[in-house]
């Protein structure tokens, strides 16, 4: 779907975070504004290398002038070794200014677009790990706050924390909190006892809490607090009935799943230093409440405006080094 209109001003660039379930478009002017938006369903895994060009001349071909070529700054997984071209990992330490030192730009058939595909992050020691998209939402902090050292978590599927250092990523570290939330929610025995929750229920907020705050205190005990929420469900007379049951019940899951996080994320955390929040803003709200539990100050990134402002820095970059038009 498209917004706004791109007649009154001059297209300059195009900004891209291409996910592995969507895409996601923006038309910038000469002064880094949006002009208009776009996007669609066709990520990653929707799409074969071949079909990429022709999907996003789909979605932009109407914001383009008549000739010349439109730069194309494209983040996450269109740069994966699955997508439309590998974009090799940058190994950490890395600084986050220099994202496009590693783009690479796939060939293509029309002449139409130049698109550069960024680089993600990988890590090898003290343990592996990789991210590809959310270096982009870092350099948007960094775009705003160039010398920022702290932590920074970016909640999700897989949640990333990375620690900074004067706008470099030094090290960073990947849960799997949010698959393993939903496949016990969908595939285990608690599938039973649990449903959709809501944080601004004080029962589910009040569930929520105590089960963050037990697994950070015993993450030993995650194992066990989980079938402990199934015989809740079976015998506790205290919980109410119908989806108002399920809902506390699935605030707890969540909240022991966040806890179980957080005990290692914070282990090293010094209680003063705020945590950074990136990303979509409720996902975001409900790490917040996790780390208030605990004793931990949090600030928040909109994840748009973050990737946007990391894409806007790539650019700049590339500009400067005189490899767009």
């Amino acid at each position: 779907m498209h917004s706004n209109d791109t007649s009154r001003r001059e297209l300059a660039w195009i900004a891209v975070d291409w996910g592995s379930s969507n895409l996601r478009a923006w038309a910038m002017d000469a002064q880094d504004q949006v002009m208009a938006d776009a996007g669609s369903d066709k990520g990653m895994l929707a799409l074969a290398p071949e079909r990429y060009e022709a999907e996003l001349l789909r979605l932009v071909q109407d914001w383009l002038p008549d000739s010349g070529q439109t730069d194309v700054v494209v983040c996450g997984m269109a740069g994966a070794r699955q997508g439309w071209r590998e974009a090799a990992y940058l190994p950490v330490p890395a600084a986050l200014r220099k994202l496009s030192q590693g783009a690479v730009s796939p060939r293509l058939e029309g002449t139409r677009l130049r698109v550069h595909l960024l680089p993600g992050l990988s890590q090898s020691h003290p343990h592996f790990d990789v991210m590809r998209g959310e270096e982009t939402q870092l350099a948007g902090l960094v775009a705003e706050k160039p010398d920022f050292s702290g932590r920074v978590c970016l909640p999700g599927t897989h949640a990333k924390w990375a620690t900074l250092e004067s706008g470099a990523v030094t090290q960073f570290t990947t849960y799997l909190t949010g698959e393993l939330y939903q496949l016990l929610a969908d595939q285990s025995v608690l599938k039973h006892s649990v449903g959709s929750d809501d944080l601004d229920d004080p029962a589910c907020q009040a569930a929520f809490t105590r089960a963050v705050a037990e697994a950070h205190a015993a993450p030993q005990a995650f194992s066990s607090r989980l079938f402990g929420l199934r015989a809740q469900d079976l015998l506790d007379s205290r919980l109410p009935s119908g989806s108002a049951r399920l809902a506390v019940l699935s605030a707890r899951l969540s909240g022991l799943a966040i806890g179980l996080e957080l005990s290692d994320a914070c282990r090293e955390q010094p209680g003063d230093e705020p945590v950074t929040l990136i990303g979509n803003p409720a996902l975001c709200r409900r790490y917040r409440v996790a780390l208030d539990a605990i004793g931990y100050p949090a600030t928040h990134l909109d994840g748009n405006s973050a990737v946007l402002a990391g894409l806007r820095l790539a650019h700049r970059a590339l500009t400067d080094n005189g490899e767009s038009l």
